[in-house]
């Protein structure tokens, strides 16, 4: 009859909406074992709860919908190191006081948020003081140094890409200056990436230069001075690893700039880091190579001075007797 078929009609479509139900909820569960931003984290739990191991075999909660702080990224890098699992670790400045990452990972201390505490010592008794980014900004000194936290406002990523046949530098410059801080560009798709892998406002981006013959694409990131929210360490950090080493993320996907229909992969990258506050630097503390090198550029300096003074001696007495 026609009510037995209605009810049967119901009831089946009611088996479709639950199985339909059902499936949502696997792939949401599903979903949440896994961490999108971090390919070392492990779930579990109920709900589940996602993070990474770092000192002394403890794990560091995550909030997978953003980048992972640089800081706990260093530690939980630092762990792996110290226990033979994987890890590849890894133009000019914008201003004088910018200064690049010279010296490599080192196990940091860590807020509870992430944030890098202002004195770091490497849990040893040699101390110096970082920026926001974790990057060593003054001379190394002992436990009682005084530093102040300093943050980190803008940084410069120098990315050169590989041989990807001829563009015209004008047009290629002016077409990703006025593309970056699109959200919805998908001719090109810098602002995308940075946005949609990075978690970045393209706000952010106040310059893009490109030389088409050094094929070197340039992109100053800045936030206001006075703006504590915002770590530009996680893009730089991330984006870092992804032209150096492998992609933190879990999808391993490695990162290009799409122009056109050409993908430039990149094949170098260096990241410049300018603070608030000047660096600390000074010629106090010298290693034995730099000054043997400043030594025998002065001792080169003198004799040639010298070999130059009798040369013009011995040409003027010649002069003075060829008259």
């Amino acid at each position: 009859s026609s009510e037995t078929f209605l009810c049967l009609g119901l009831v089946s479509t009611m088996k479709t909406i639950l199985a339909l139900c059902l499936l949502a909820f696997v792939v949401g569960v599903s979903a949440q074992d896994t961490c999108r931003t971090m390919k070392w984290a492990t779930c579990d739990g109920t709900p589940p709860t996602c993070g990474i191991t770092i000192d002394n075999g403890d794990k560091q909660i995550l909030n997978c919908n953003n980048l992972v702080p640089k800081c706990f990224l260093m530690k939980a890098e630092m762990y792996r190191a110290r226990n033979n699992l994987e890890t590849r670790s890894i133009g000019g400045k914008p201003v004088e006081t910018a200064f690049v990452d010279n010296d490599g990972i080192y196990d940091p201390e860590c807020d509870a948020d992430g944030r890098f505490k202002a004195i770091q010592c490497n849990k040893t008794d040699t101390c110096w003081c970082v920026n926001s980014a974790g990057v060593r900004r003054s001379d190394k000194g002992d436990k009682n140094m005084k530093c102040e936290p300093v943050e980190t406002y803008w940084v410069r990523l120098q990315l050169k890409h590989k041989e990807a046949g001829t563009f015209d530098s004008n047009v290629l410059k002016t077409y990703v200056i006025s593309l970056f801080r699109l959200t919805c560009s998908s001719k090109l798709g810098i602002s995308n990436t940075m946005q949609s892998r990075y978690g970045l406002s393209p706000t952010f981006v106040k310059q893009v230069q490109y030389d088409a013959d050094a094929h070197l694409i340039v992109v100053d990131v800045e936030k206001d001075k006075q703006d504590r929210g915002t770590d530009l360490s996680r893009m730089a950090y991330y984006m870092e690893k992804d032209v150096k080493v492998l992609p933190l993320f879990k999808d391993q996907t490695p990162f290009q700039v799409k122009v056109g229909n050409t993908n430039l992969t990149m094949d170098s990258i260096l990241v410049y880091y300018v603070d608030e506050v000047a660096p600390t630097f000074t010629m106090q503390k010298l290693t034995g190579g730099i000054i043997a090198v400043i030594v025998v550029v002065i001792l080169a300096v003198v004799t040639g001075l010298l070999v130059l003074f009798f040369v013009r001696k011995r040409d003027k007495a010649q002069y003075t007797k060829a008259q």
